[in-house]
């Protein structure tokens, strides 16, 4: 792990980081979030009048992951091989896990994660007129591979 953060120069200017130089490898990244609802927001999201939430969800997280250089300033634009989203039903809420994957110079966290907070927003959305308390928790990079740093796995 670097000691340096990457996206400033020596002034301390934020800057894109030149990943040219780089070798395009295969990078993929799985990011979490956690969509905590109540028992009757859980039981009433079959019904809901706007359609699955789940559904909408799982294609808003793809499409959001697909943009993430148009919301995260220095993000790299780049050609994603891969994008999945899944929001699963769970005790206490809604469980989503999104991953992306690409062959790039740079990595797909911040696709991944991009994906699975917008699925999380999307959830809340599709949901708030049942409850207004809905916490969206947990927002994180559980595992990614490829690239300098190699594979990272978060801990339990």
């Amino acid at each position: 792990m670097s000691d340096t953060l990457s996206h400033f120069d020596e002034a301390g200017q934020a800057h894109m980081v030149d990943v040219g130089a780089k070798s395009p490898t295969r990078r993929e990244a799985v990011a979490g979030a956690f969509v905590e609802l109540n028992r009757a927001v859980l039981a009433a999201l079959p019904q809901n009048p706007k359609g699955n939430p789940l559904e909408v969800a799982r294609f808003a997280g793809i499409q959001a992951a697909k943009r993430t250089s148009e919301l995260i300033p220095m993000c790299h634009p780049l050609a994603l091989s891969f994008v999945d989203v899944q929001a699963t039903v769970v005790a206490g809420g809604v469980d989503i896990r999104a991953t992306a994957a690409t062959v790039a110079g740079t990595g797909v966290e911040m696709e991944a994660m991009v994906a699975a907070s917008v699925a999380a927003l999307t959830v809340y959305d599709m949901t708030k007129a049942l409850d207004k308390g809905i916490r969206i928790r947990e927002v994180v990079l559980l595992r990614k591979t490829g690239g300098k740093s190699g594979t990272y796995e978060r801990k339990a």
